[in-house]
């Protein structure tokens, strides 16, 4: 008899062990979910330094790719060792730093200026001359559409880990035709995440004057901010290197010092440990629909 008693309290003891090992599982979410985005891998060494960085060190879950960079190659190259890293495919159709511009994939069209670059802004803007925004560019839709369709072919055959698509500098505000355009292609290429459509809401913080400290402060304060649901922050990590201190345009300079704080914020010990206090579950856009 004591045998069979014996028996049951070790059967009992495994089963209770089932049940909280279930209830630690994706089965039970948090209160709060919260999907870090980084932006603008494949664009600088700098780049992608801090985004790789911000996923392995820290709090970062998705990151947003820009294919017709300079630095695009060495990007696939980290993207697909770290095969955790849900990615999402940046599409691009501006060059917006002074210094510096990138090329459409399918060369001269009604989508690039003289010099066959991109446009650097989306729509007119006081700092820059009347010809020198997309929206007023002559753009058709067709040469539009190759070049968003070469950008999304070449990432899908290149890159693992891709999951969904988004637009740099929100270039799909352009034209109702365009944003109905990149939805289609979101949805052929098997790529249509939408966060909306699972009621993710955008986490703001405020960009306080100062340095690390101030900006690593501000986010905490958002963190505690945060009611129940699912979150979306977006920002660019870098680091700060010549490189990155090299390029700017009118209205934004010290990009390097600025990006890399984004960095510094996304890796902080502080943030992290706060994460964890608040019990607020990182999440990806991949995680969204599965």
């Amino acid at each position: 008899m004591k045998k069979h008693y014996y028996i049951l309290f070790i059967l009992l003891l495994s089963g209770a062990t089932v049940l909280v090992t279930c209830g630690q599982g994706r089965e039970k979410q948090s209160d709060i979910r919260l999907i870090i985005r980084g932006d603008d891998i494949g664009s600088f060494h700098a780049a992608n330094d801090g985004c790789m960085k911000s996923y392995t060190d820290g709090i970062m879950r998705s990151v947003e790719i820009m294919v017709p960079c300079a630095w695009y190659p060495e990007a696939v190259n980290m993207l697909n060792e770290e095969p955790g890293l849900d990615v999402g495919i940046h599409l691009v159709m501006t060059s917006e730093w002074e210094q510096m511009k990138w090329r459409p994939l399918t060369g001269y069209s009604s989508i690039t200026d003289p010099g066959g670059y991109f446009f650097p802004m989306v729509w007119p803007n006081d700092r820059f001359p009347p010809d020198r925004a997309f929206r007023e560019s002559g753009w058709t839709l067709q040469d539009v559409e190759n070049e968003l369709r070469a950008q999304i072919e070449l990432a899908k055959k290149d890159i693992k880990s891709v999951s969904h698509i988004s637009s740099h500098m929100g270039f799909t505000s352009a034209d109702p035709a365009i944003d109905s355009l990149v939805k289609a292609l979101a949805v052929e290429y098997d790529l249509y995440i939408e966060p909306s459509d699972h009621g993710v809401k955008r986490m703001r913080v405020e960009k306080p004057e100062g340095g690390a400290d101030e900006r690593i402060e501000a986010f905490i304060t958002a963190l505690r901010n945060l009611e129940a649901g699912t979150w979306l922050f977006v920002e660019h990590p870098a680091m700060d290197t010549p490189e990155m201190e090299s390029i700017g345009h009118k209205g934004y300079a010290g990009v390097g010092r600025d990006r890399q704080i984004v960095t510094d914020v996304f890796t902080s010990d502080r943030v992290i440990r706060e994460i964890e206090k608040l019990g607020i579950e990182l999440i990806s856009y991949a995680d969204l629909v599965e």
